[in-house]
């Protein structure tokens, strides 16, 4: 028991320095749980004892990044991007696992143990890649379309691997009949807890959520979760199967983003102690003593995946730059990778050499992913001319809308703060172009008749397309202190008479965005306080005029009465993100169940969701009255929390 809890606390010690350092090196965690392992496994330290038990741990790591993968896996979504999962993800994981296993045979590798090792160098990392497209909001880009097709594809085809694989490691001349039965279960399996569970995961879930209890809803989240692993696992298929089957029924529920935040610390711990098993797998001094083979090997999977994307990509029709960012993302390996290894190890399928020599190359490969998609804007601009002539097109949309306006309001981002500001100015019937980088914001905005345009307000030759030489005034409304100092530059270089009225979180960054050349900035934390004591002092009976006196001092010294806080640990606490009210636009295209039906009929307000203006015909008109009768083509704007809108909007479409 002593051995136990040291072998325990060892691990979290560990761990904490581990994700640490990595952390502050801005490297991912995952490679600081591989090097943990590899540092304190039987292969160096041998401080951590490379056992079964251990290994069955590690696998509910897996078990629960399956389950969020069919968290995030919709049918509707599958069916909206069949010709990119389908067509270029279904083609690159095929092509990639045929040639992947065709050179491992001709290097006279064992057939079975070149598809296996094909099969995970095949996979790229989905959390990795969609975490790098949402921090560069390209998740609506054309390359960002086919990255998350192909993503989507590699994460259903996981499941058949994690079939195939041990059906094809089993030593036996009736391959056949084997494979046959395995397919066979699967199908049985599958289709009974896809029949079942359709019909009773919704009314489950919402019986458990009426008993208000958020560790009984916790208790049911593990309880679905671990119990489906158990029934495809006693099917003789993979804990894993079952846990993506759980995830992808709870994913047609309304409790979706409920659960994926509740489930997330458990994922990211046990997935973090599946990377440390891997990383005891590593025996670095194979690696070190086969580094040539190594680096061979990961230009190889580098230069093979990417050729097989963008083939495929141009066979489909996309045009080279898309084609060439979309290799360029996806060429570098992924966790699944690590998965298949581990299941081509523990079935002795392959040799130790090349195991080894593979689990190096997919490390070599996370680690250099992030500095490729850096670098790969700049090798498509400098391979493919065409790029030139697309920045050309996007600034001319830019143009395009601010070219009948003058004396025009610029807006810096459209995020919440953007679009108050938007809504202000329309009261005062002031015109405004607005700038965002979010393609969703942006066509939804657009749709509900906003004067928003995609654009990235931080280059200049897009703030001059949005008509900075005509503009009275610029405004930056999002909170990124090294955006906006790049904004004031080029408008101090082009137009320093113009104002510009920048936003900041506190009086951190307040002297920088001065210096820069900002007329006023508004730092959010500070003129809250000033709201806060402005209403107090006016509640308590202080005279109006002195109240507005005081705030005016206040922001004449810049602020320097409030400079500074006092941290807590609450500081960093916020809500999360699916308890966030938003706004949301869906058009009403013909065949939607709302055509025809008043508002008062739809009963939106009792999955708390509210109607906030409808569009029609290029009117917008705000808080409609219950008795409109919605029409065809109407665009509506509703307000509500994502899984309220979600239920929302398949109440307009298909009357669900």
């Amino acid at each position: 028991m002593n051995h136990a809890l040291e072998l325990i606390l060892l691990l979290l010690a560990a761990a904490v320095a581990v994700v640490a350092l990595f952390r502050t090196l801005n490297l991912p965690p995952v490679l600081g749980y591989l090097t943990m392992g590899a540092v304190l496994g039987p292969h160096a330290a041998a401080l951590v004892p490379d056992t079964a038990q251990a290994h069955y741990l590690a696998e509910f790591g897996v078990v629960f990044l399956m389950f969020t993968i069919g968290l995030e896996f919709s049918l509707g979504r599958l069916f909206a991007m069949k010709r990119l999962v389908f067509g270029l993800g279904g083609l690159q994981v095929l092509l990639s696992i045929v040639l992947g296993t065709v050179i491992g045979i001709a290097l006279g590798v064992d057939p079975l143990a070149g598809f296996a090792l094909a099969s995970a160098l095949t996979m790229s990392s989905t959390a990795v890649l969609s975490k790098l497209l949402a921090d560069r909001m390209q998740l609506d880009a054309p390359h960002g379309r086919e990255v998350l097709g192909v993503l989507l594809f590699q994460d259903v085809a996981v499941v058949p691997l994690l079939i195939l694989i041990p059906a094809l490691g089993q030593k036996s001349a009736n391959l056949a009949p084997i494979l046959g039965w395995a397919a066979l279960k699967a199908v049985v399996v599958l289709t009974l807890l896809l029949f079942l569970g359709h019909r009773l995961m919704r009314p489950w879930f919402h019986w458990v959520a009426q008993r208000k209890s958020s560790e009984l809803f916790m208790l049911n989240i593990l309880f679905i979760t671990l119990g489906l692993a158990w029934v495809t696992e006693r099917a003789g298929l993979s804990m894993a199967l079952g846990a993506f089957l759980a995830g992808m029924l709870i994913s047609e529920t309304e409790f979706r983003f409920h659960v994926e935040e509740d489930i997330k610390p458990f994922r990211d711990v046990l997935l973090g102690f599946f990377m440390v098993t891997v990383g005891m797998f590593l025996d670095v001094g194979v690696i070190a003593s086969n580094l040539l083979l190594v680096l061979l090997t990961l230009l190889g999977v580098l230069a093979l995946k990417f050729g097989v994307v963008f083939a495929v990509s141009r066979l489909l029709g996309s045009p080279t730059g898309t084609a060439m960012r979309s290799g360029l993302w996806l060429c570098a390996g992924g966790e699944f990778g690590f998965v298949l290894l581990t299941l081509a190890g523990d079935l002795d399928i392959g040799s130790t050499q090349a195991l080894q020599v593979t689990v190096g190359a997919l490390v070599l490969s996370m680690l250099l992913a992030p500095l490729i998609v850096q670098v790969s804007d700049r090798l498509v601009m400098r391979f493919v001319a065409s790029e030139w002539l697309l920045r050309s097109m996007e600034l001319t949309r830019v143009a395009a809308q601010s070219i009948a306006t003058d004396k025009h309001i610029i807006i810096c981002g459209y995020g919440r703060s953007g679009q108050y500001l938007a809504r202000f100015l329309e009261k005062e019937q002031l015109s405004y172009v607005a700038l965002d980088l979010d393609p969703d914001r942006v066509r939804s905005a657009a749709a509900a008749g906003d004067t928003v345009v995609f654009g990235d307000s931080a280059r200049r030759e897009t703030l001059m397309a949005a008509g900075l030489m005509r503009a009275s005034a610029v405004v930056v409304s999002f909170n990124d202190t090294e955006a906006t100092l790049r904004v004031l530059h080029h408008v101090q270089s082009v137009r320093p008479d113009v104002p510009v009225v920048a936003r900041a979180a506190d009086d951190n960054d307040l002297e920088r965005l001065l210096n820069a050349g900002a007329v006023e900035v508004v730092p959010e934390m500070l003129e809250t306080s000033i709201m806060l004591a402005s209403h107090v002092l006016a509640l308590i009976g202080m005279p109006l005029s002195r109240v507005i006196r005081s705030v005016r001092d206040i922001r004449n010294q810049r602020y320097s009465v409030m400079r500074g806080f006092f941290h807590g640990t609450s500081d960093a606490a916020d809500r999360p993100d699916a308890l966030q009210e938003r706004l949301h636009s869906i058009a009403l295209q013909p065949g939607a169940h709302a055509i025809g039906v008043a508002l008062s009929d739809l009963h939106l307000q009792e999955i708390n969701v509210t109607v906030t203006a409808i569009r029609r015909r290029g009117i917008r008109g705000v808080n409609p009255s219950d008795e409109t009768v919605l029409q065809s083509g109407d665009v509506l704007v509703l307000l509500g929390v994502p899984a309220d809108l979600s239920l929302a909007e398949l109440k307009l479409l298909k009357g669900a």
